[in-house]
């Protein structure tokens, strides 16, 4: 997926959301354009690395560490897995990390050493989404959310809906106008009709969540 392509993609998926879903169609009128832009430079392992660091904490809060993190290698535009693997567990836990953050973080580092975690976007263009999926959550501290908002906002696949967002969840529910939360299970049985621009109707899910 490139930038241009993507950008096209976004104005048909508007249409092809509303014809599938009234509901979603309204929730389109009400927020216009999708503004969903990915990360088209930021690596796999960079984006890995960011969401671990985002994982459980306030915005301002994970931003300050990430500044720190970032301060330990000023000659690099982006620590390499190199450079975080030669850090010792004191040194990422002055900038802030915990020890369970610090951890995963180098797990993430020995990942993109031994060649599972890609450090160039072109090493996953050929593979699908439950592939990358699979083959990252084998790394320690990456989950299932974390590959989803990796492909979403850095690979910018467009048919992804984490359903164990509970930002997501609760936008259905507003959307939908539920007393009972809607379960992961029924809210992927009911994204089908949104596919393939299930990364799109989430989009607008968030949008529903934050009012």
């Amino acid at each position: 997926m490139t930038p241009a392509r993507h950008c096209v993609a976004l104005e048909q998926a508007r249409e092809v959301l509303a014809n599938a879903d009234p509901r979603m169609a309204r929730l389109i009128d009400a927020h216009g354009s999708c503004g969903l832009t990915p990360h088209w430079k930021r690596s796999p392992y960079e984006s890995l690395v960011r969401a671990v660091m985002f994982q459980q904490l306030h915005g301002n809060a994970a931003k300050a560490i990430l500044a720190r993190f970032m301060a330990l290698y000023p000659e690099s535009p982006f620590p390499t897995p190199e450079e975080v693997l030669s850090a010792d567990e004191a040194t990422l836990r002055g900038v802030g990390l915990s020890r369970q953050k610090s951890s995963y973080i180098q797990a993430i580092a020995a990942g993109a050493r031994d060649g599972v975690v890609p450090v160039r976007r072109g090493d996953l263009a050929r593979s699908d989404d439950e592939a990358i999926i699979e083959r990252l959550t084998s790394i320690r501290g990456v989950g299932r959310w974390t590959v989803e908002m990796m492909l979403i906002f850095t690979l910018g696949r467009l048919d992804v809906l984490p359903v164990g967002d509970f930002g997501v969840r609760s936008g259905f529910d507003r959307m939908a106008r539920r007393r009972v939360p809607v379960t992961p299970k029924q809210l992927a049985e009911h994204g089908e009709r949104w596919a393939p621009y299930r990364s799109v109707a989430a989009w607008y899910l968030w949008r529903a969540a934050d009012g």
